[in-house]
C-alpha cells in the first residue's frame, strides 16, 4: 500500500479513479458511434445485429481513438491491456471497469455475470466455430489449417494427392484462371478419394480468375519444344517432364500448362497404358515417352524420364519397352506440326517498355548496330486500359518483379520507362499480373469466364475465391449469382488484394456476416505491389486485427516458405515469416516441386508456435533453458 498524503488519499486511488472515469467514458463514446455505425447495414440483418457485427462496429470505434498514452497508465498501474480486445471489446471494458471500481469503491456491488469470462470466452469461440463451419476441424498436429494450391499433375497423380493430406493439408486450393473443368474434376476426384481412403476432411476452395489483368501472348521462336525433367540438388530426375498426344488438335487444350501436339489417329488407336514411344532428338539421342493414360477421348497423357527436344515430323515408334532392335515399320508414325517457344523478352532499369493492346504479340527489342530501332513491347490483356493511362502513373508487372512509369501514350500503346528490375534485368513472360495502383478501370465484379466457371464451382467447391473482391456491391452481385444456381450456403472467401478492398473492408465484413459465411484472404503479393512493401507490413497486422473483431477466419496467402515449395532451399526470414503466419486460421502454399517438404516445414512451426501465441496473446509456455 502507498504511503498517504496528509489529506488521507492514497495518490495510487486517485490514478486509478481517473482511469475508470477516462475509461467509463470511452466505452460511453465507443457504443454510440458504433451503433451509428451499424444503423447503414440494418437491411443486411434479418433480426438483430449478430455478435460479431456488432464487436467489429465496437472495434472499429475504439480504433477511431489514440490509446497509447491510456495503454501506457494501464500498464504502469498493473491493470489489464486493450491491446488484445479484438475478440470482445466491449467485455473487455467492462472487466477492465469490473477491476477498477473493486480497487477503488469499497461499497461496489459486482454483477452476478463475470464480463471478462463470458466476452473473451464467447468471441474466442465464435471465431473458432466460424472457422470449422469454412474449413473442417483442425489438423492433429497443426493449430491453424494449411491450403495448398493444387498443380495440374494433381488431376491424374493420386499418389501427390495423398502425400499432401497425409503431410497436412486441410485445404485444396484450385485456381479457375489456369487448366479446365476436365482437370478440375481430376484433382476434385483424387481429394474425394483421398479423404475416404485417409478418414481426414479437406475442403476444396475453387477460385475465381476475376478481372486479372495480364501480359498478353509473345512472338513465337523457331518450332522445337524442350521436354523438361525435374532434378533435386543432386541432378537426380525426381519427376519426368509430361505433355499430351491429341489426334484432335482442333479441340480445346486439355490443360494449358502442358504442351500438346497432334498424332495420328492410326496411333491413338494403338495407344495404351504402359507402351513407349521412341524418338531421336534434334542432338541425335535416343528417347522414350511413356504412355501414362488417356484423358479424354482424343488425348493421352505422356512423360518422358529425359531431357528432350522434340521437332515437328519427327519419327515416332510404338514399343513395348525401351529396345534397341530393328523397329517394324508398320508401328513408325510421324509427329504432327507445332509452333515453337516465345521469344526472350529481357529488359533492364531505365530502358523503355511499350505495352500494347492484347491483341499484339509481345517482341523483343529491335537494335541497329547498337542503337534502339523499336523498345522491346508486351500486349496487356485489357487493352482499354492503355488508353485511361496518365503519365506518371506506376505500372508493375509479375507481381513486382518489374516497375515502371507511364512516360507517354501513343497510338501504339503506352510507353513505360522501366525504374525497377534487378541488375541482370527481368525476363517479360506472357499470362503475368499487370498491376496499375490506384487506377479505376470500373470493371464488373465477375468476367464472363467467371460466370461460367461458376456453374462448376457450385456443384463442386465447399468455398468459392472472390478474386479482386473491393466493395459491398461486388459482394452482393457474386450472393445474387449463387442464388440463381441455388448455392446461396457456398461460403466466400474475398480475396483482399488492391488498395481499394483494404479501404472498404469493414464496409464488405459488415455488410456480408449477417447473411453470408465469410473469409478473407489477404493476398500479400498484388497488395505489396499496390501499397509497397513497407505499408504491407503494418496493413498485414491490421487486416488480421479487423478479421478477428468481426469473428472471421483468415487465410494468410503468398510466398510462405516460398523457396522450399519451389527450390527445395530453407530461407531464415521465410521461416520468420511463417512464424507470424500462425495468427491466422489458415496458411496456404503455392504449388511447387518441393511443397512436401514446404508443408512439413510449416506444419512444424505450428506445432512450436502454438505453445507460445495464439493471435495476439503470449500464452508464456515454460522455457526449456
Amino acid at each position: 500500500m502507498a504511503t498517504t498524503n496528509r489529506f488521507n488519499q492514497d495518490p495510487y486511488e486517485e490514478v486509478l479513479k481517473q482511469i475508470l472515469a477516462e475509461v467509463t467514458e470511452l466505452r460511453q463514446k465507443i457504443e454510440i458511434k458504433a451503433n451509428q455505425r451499424l444503423q447503414k447495414y440494418q437491411r443486411n440483418y434479418p433480426g438483430a445485429f449478430t455478435k460479431s457485427a456488432c464487436n467489429l462496429a465496437y472495434y472499429l470505434a475504439m480504433r477511431q481513438f489514440d490509446l497509447r498514452h491510456l495503454q501506457d497508465r494501464l500498464a504502469q498501474a498493473g491493470l489489464s491491456s486493450l491491446g488484445r480486445a479484438e475478440a470482445s471489446v466491449l467485455s473487455t471494458f467492462d472487466s477492465l471497469i469490473d477491476v477498477l471500481k473493486r480497487a477503488t469503491d469499497k461499497y461496489y456491488q459486482p454483477g452476478k455475470k463475470n464480463p471478462s469470462d463470458y466476452g473473451f470466452n464467447r468471441g474466442q469461440q465464435l471465431l473458432l466455430q466460424h472457422t470449422i463451419e469454412l474449413f473442417g476441424p483442425f489438423h492433429e498436429l497443426g493449430s491453424a489449417h494449411v491450403m495448398v494450391t493444387l498443380p495440374t499433375e494433381a488431376a491424374w497423380n493420386y499418389t501427390l494427392v495423398n502425400s499432401l493430406l497425409g503431410k497436412g493439408m486441410t485445404c485444396a486450393r484450385i485456381n479457375c484462371a489456369h487448366d479446365d473443368p476436365v482437370i478440375w474434376q481430376g484433382m476434385i476426384t483424387n481429394v474425394r478419394r483421398s479423404e475416404t481412403e485417409m478418414g481426414r476432411f479437406c475442403r476444396i476452395l475453387m477460385d475465381l480468375a476475376g478481372h486479372k489483368i495480364r501480359t498478353g501472348s509473345i512472338a513465337l521462336g523457331p518450332s522445337i519444344h524442350h521436354i523438361r525433367v525435374q532434378k533435386d540438388r543432386a541432378g537426380k530426375v525426381v519427376a519426368p517432364g509430361y505433355l499430351i498426344l491429341t489426334s484432335n488438335s482442333e479441340s480445346p487444350s486439355a490443360d494449358s500448362s502442358l504442351f500438346r501436339v497432334s498424332i495420328p489417329k492410326t496411333l491413338h488407336k494403338k495407344l495404351a497404358p504402359g507402351l513407349y514411344l521412341g524418338f531421336i532428338t534434334t542432338q541425335n539421342k535416343q528417347r522414350y515417352l511413356k504412355v501414362e493414360k488417356a484423358l479424354s477421348g482424343t488425348d493421352w497423357l505422356v512423360s518422358c524420364d529425359k531431357t528432350a527436344y522434340l521437332v515437328p515430323g519427327c519419327t515416332l515408334t510404338l514399343t513395348t519397352a525401351h529396345q534397341t532392335e530393328k523397329p517394324n515399320s508398320a508401328d513408325q508414325f510421324t509427329l504432327g506440326g507445332f509452333t515453337g517457344e516465345p521469344l526472350d523478352i529481357r529488359v533492364f532499369k531505365n530502358q523503355l517498355l511499350l505495352l500494347t493492346p492484347g491483341n499484339i504479340d509481345g517482341k523483343p527489342a529491335e537494335y541497329d548496330e547498337q542503337v534502339l530501332i523499336h523498345p522491346a513491347q508486351i500486349g496487356c490483356t485489357l487493352s482499354s486500359a492503355i488508353e485511361k493511362l496518365e503519365i506518371g502513373q506506376p505500372v508493375w508487372i509479375d507481381d513486382g518483379k518489374l516497375g515502371a512509369i507511364v512516360e507517354a501514350v501513343t497510338g501504339q500503346g503506352a510507353l513505360l520507362r522501366i525504374t525497377e528490375a534487378k541488375a541482370s534485368g527481368v525476363r517479360i513472360q506472357s499470362d503475368k499480373g499487370i498491376n496499375f495502383p490506384g487506377a479505376d478501370f470500373n470493371l464488373p465484379p465477375l468476367t464472363q469466364k467467371d460466370l461460367i466457371d461458376l456453374d462448376f464451382v457450385c456443384a463442386h467447391a465447399d468455398l468459392v475465391g472472390f478474386s479482386f473482391a473491393e466493395t459491398l456491391a461486388g459482394m452482393e452481385y457474386l450472393m445474387s449469382e449463387l442464388a440463381k444456381r441455388n448455392a446461396s450456403e457456398l461460403p466466400i472467401i474475398a480475396k483482399i488484394e488492391t488498395n481499394r478492398a483494404v479501404k472498404n473492408l469493414p464496409d464488405i465484413i459488415l455488410g456480408t456476416i449477417g447473411r453470408h459465411n465469410l473469409g478473407i484472404m489477404i493476398a500479400r503479393g498484388d497488395l505489396a505491389v499496390e501499397l509497397g512493401s513497407v505499408r504491407l507490413a503494418e496493413i498485414q497486422e491490421e487486416l488480421l486485427w479487423l478479421c478477428e473483431a468481426a469473428h472471421v477466419p483468415v487465410i494468410w496467402a503468398t510466398q510462405v516458405l516460398e523457396s522450399i515449395a519451389k527450390k527445395g532451399t530453407r530461407s531464415r526470414p521465410e521461416f520468420t515469416d511463417a512464424a507470424m503466419a500462425v495468427r491466422a486460421e489458415c496458411v496456404m502454399l503455392n504449388k511447387g516441386p518441393y511443397i512436401l517438404d514446404a508443408i512439413e516445414a510449416l506444419v512444424n512451426v505450428m506445432i512450436r508456435m502454438r505453445e507460445h501465441q495464439r493471435k495476439k496473446f503470449s500464452r508464456l509456455r515454460a522455457l526449456h533453458w
